[in-house]
């Protein structure tokens, strides 16, 4: 399941983990602002892989484990990242919804997702299992807030412009490139 959620080579020298709230406002602002250059200047060139990881924070944003139930059955279609994307284009339409589940039909929908598997991948418990070992496994491992990225074992915090990124993309970059 991991692979449905990464973009870029499986060889690339940067491993990128995203780990990420969908309705988290900052974690919105790294994929509208950050993560399109992220990905022109470094997953499209073969430098960086980013992989997405589960850490929705129920206690402050009350829709973000149905939103990433979501994106794992989307993952389950390899859909994954035209989901990621809606999530956080219409982030501001679904997050303060009493019911998303209507509204989240719509983005499966748009997603181009089968309704009869995503209605089972619904019922199926191994997806809230997963998101919940992830954001546990997260936890354990450094990351106390979204976004946060674990890059090459390197723990980064917030949603930091490509000015704050490139330096350090650039150097593990070419410290990897240097050991080859």
């Amino acid at each position: 399941m991991l692979a449905a959620r990464t973009k870029g080579e499986a060889a690339a020298p940067i491993a990128i983990y995203e780990v990420a709230d969908f309705q988290c406002p900052a974690c919105r602002t790294f994929w509208a602002q950050t993560l399109p250059a992220i990905e022109r200047e470094y997953v499209r060139t073969g430098k960086a892989k980013i992989i997405f990881l589960n850490f929705p924070i129920p206690s402050l944003h009350r829709n973000a484990t149905a939103a990433h139930l979501l994106a794992m059955c989307a993952a389950s279609q390899g859909r994954f990242w035209p989901m990621h994307d809606l999530l956080f284009g219409k982030q501001t339409e679904w997050a303060e919804l009493a019911d998303p589940a209507p509204y989240f039909r719509t983005l499966a929908d748009s997603a181009g997702l089968a309704r009869p598997v995503l209605q089972q991948c619904q019922a199926d418990v191994r997806f809230p299992a997963l998101v919940d070992a992830e954001t546990q496994t997260s936890w354990v491992s450094g990351v106390k807030s979204t976004p946060s990225f674990i890059v090459n074992g390197a723990l980064l915090a917030g949603a930091a412009p490509i000015e704050i990124w490139r330096p350090i993309l650039d150097s593990i970059f070419t410290a990897a490139t240097a050991a080859r």
